[in-house]
């Protein structure tokens, strides 16, 4: 599980809680960005999410339930290796868009990983592996959890997420427009999980280029890091 949001008034800014269970994680600033990663048995410490200094941003929800067409199929790009592209500036968001437009976009066996990806510019782009993708040009606000905004009534889950979504969504819609890093943690502190616990909750103030993130859910310990 997880929450991506995303806010365009006088600053645009990024939202984004990490759902985890059973997995190693860390925070890792940088100067080329600040990236959560996760330890993974074969391929080691993998930068999965977190911005980046050309003020990227990296979000990748688990959709459920799980869409078989976007099982790993022949000339297809796995929208893991996508996400890790635009975290690391070897892609840009146009990019990934043309390969997600074009249909080249899959995910892992058994798991649909979807992509919430925005710019600098505050554009999002969320990609669903074997259903497709919508790109929004700097939106007001938008929301994602843990079903596809693609096909919201495919199926049903209960990880899926659409009471966070709609509690998220409304405070987005309702928020003033000097909208700031608190009023995003209040967002996020609302949305996050304790079965399937929240991990790190990041604020990406693209605006002033500067991260903001706390750990376990302790709110009062958060941490900045600012891109010069």
């Amino acid at each position: 599980m997880c929450t991506s949001l995303v806010s365009n008034r006088r600053k645009t800014l990024i939202g984004w809680n990490l759902d985890i269970l059973d997995m190693e994680y860390r925070v890792r600033p940088t100067d080329a960005g600040v990236f959560i990663e996760i330890n993974d048995a074969a391929e080691g410490w993998m930068p999965l999410f977190g911005a980046n200094a050309r003020g990227d941003f990296v979000g990748m929800p688990t959709c459920w339930p799980h869409d078989e067409r976007s099982d790993p199929q022949p000339g297809r790009i796995n929208v893991i290796n996508l996400d890790i592209d635009l975290l690391l500036r070897k892609r840009s968001l146009s990019d990934i868009r043309k390969e997600a437009e074009a249909g080249r976009v899959c995910s892992v066996p058994g798991l649909t990983f979807m992509g919430a990806l925005s710019d600098r510019d505050g554009n999002l782009l969320q990609v669903v592996p074997g259903q497709g993708c919508r790109y929004l040009a700097k939106p007001r606000c938008a929301v994602m959890t843990n079903f596809s905004p693609l096909e919201p009534d495919r199926g049903v889950h209960p990880w899926m997420g659409r009471d966070r979504y709609e509690t998220a969504l409304a405070r987005l819609e309702t928020a003033p427009d000097d909208l700031d890093v608190p009023g995003v943690f209040t967002i996020l502190r609302e949305a996050a999980q304790t079965v399937c616990p929240t991990v790190v909750s990041m604020v990406f103030d693209v605006t002033d280029m500067t991260v903001y993130w706390c750990e376990e859910q302790r709110w009062d310990e958060i941490r900045v890091h600012r891109f010069l």
